[in-house]
């Protein structure tokens, strides 16, 4: 007989299915530039008839990530962008009506996915001033809770965890058995990373994407990593070829190309830094302490600047409800100092 999953027919999605190509593209945390057209060139001279064609293999470009990650290919798993990777970790630890304790606001598909699966998801909300008291996520674990899920750095609220912090979270974990899953997906805009608890204990991952300082996005790349034993878990999962050719073939040459993250590491903190200097200098209030994004408190409506921003000025951002003392605030995608020299331009004449 005919059947639908109610988790499914009851789940709420926006599906954003606007055309965005022709705008300065703020809103989504990409990078706005990309990455160098004769890097782009350089690359797609690698691409033969062959390579089209064929099933695209992935243990070349494992090796070569796990020696840029100073590990072995035991201890990942490649994916379809690191969402693929986060609802695979999901479905093989947590069950049916389990506990999944997570940061609010946050990347939206923790919770779609825990909705999805009839998983039970926990909330734990910021202070009003944008921190997160870690004291407020340890009371919430408790003896049944089957995950935990934190980001760092977080988005959109763009804070993080110190080694102290995230340690006597651990402790808990362990002690309660609870699976901890940490999404980096911003791990190069803020350097300080917990992979050392994956690639060393069980029932920890972390997962990472290519998508946003590496600048392939429109690739569709990710990876896991966790212990073997757990890694073989997230792997039973994956589609077979879940990871395409043409995004390997990219993150190869990024990771194997001299000075090519360093120059990318850099033009985003170069845009990063003119951005903050200029918002205090104008008084504006902002909140991110990493990631490549910021909150900016405006001095008017938010939705207004939105909605001005794309129709005047084809720049795309996004504006966030009740943040905390906030309010109201606009949220803007970091990248290099020429496009955040649009973005200031235009929210000094339409934010009065």
């Amino acid at each position: 007989m005919y059947y639908l999953n109610e988790n499914i027919e009851n789940l709420v999605r926006i599906f954003d299915q606007n055309e965005r190509k022709d705008y300065l593209r703020l809103d989504l945390n990409e990078n706005p530039g990309g990455l160098p057209q004769e890097f782009i060139d350089s690359v797609l001279k690698k691409v033969t008839p062959q390579m089209v064609a064929q099933y695209p293999e992935t243990l070349h470009f494992t090796k070569i990530l796990a020696k840029h990650l100073e590990t072995d290919i035991d201890h990942l798993c490649l994916v379809n962008g690191s969402a693929e990777g986060i609802r695979y970790i999901i479905q093989a630890f947590t069950s049916v009506n389990g506990r999944i304790v997570g940061v609010v606001p946050s990347y939206f598909m923790f919770q779609i996915y825990a909705e999805m699966y009839g998983r039970n998801f926990v909330k734990v909300t910021y202070e009003d001033n944008l921190t997160m008291d870690i004291n407020n996520i340890i009371s919430e674990l408790t003896s049944d809770t089957q995950m935990l899920i934190l980001l760092n750095p977080n988005n959109p609220m763009g804070n993080v965890y110190t080694e102290t912090e995230f340690e006597a979270i651990m402790s808990v974990c362990r002690k309660k058995e609870i699976t901890v899953l940490v999404d980096e997906a911003y791990h190069y805009f803020y350097p300080q990373s917990f992979i050392k608890y994956a690639l060393n204990e069980r029932h920890v991952f972390i997962t990472r994407t290519f998508s946003k300082l590496f600048s392939m996005a429109g690739c569709r790349l990710g990876y896991v990593v966790g212990h073997p034993d757990d890694i073989r878990m997230v792997q039973k999962y994956c589609t077979p070829h879940n990871t395409n050719a043409f995004a390997m073939l990219f993150a190869e040459a990024i990771l194997e190309t001299p000075g090519v993250l360093d120059t990318l590491i850099s033009s985003f903190q170069e845009g990063r830094k003119y951005l903050i200097e200029e918002l205090d200098k104008c008084g504006y209030r902002h909140k991110g302490e990493a990631g490549n994004f910021l909150f900016i408190e405006p001095r008017t409506d938010a939705q207004r600047i939105v909605n001005r921003m794309k129709a005047e000025k084809k720049i795309l951002i996004k504006s966030y409800p009740n943040v905390g003392e906030f309010g109201n605030c606009l949220r803007v995608s970091v990248g290099e100092k020429k496009y955040m020299q649009k973005f200031m331009e235009a929210l000094l004449e339409l934010d009065k």
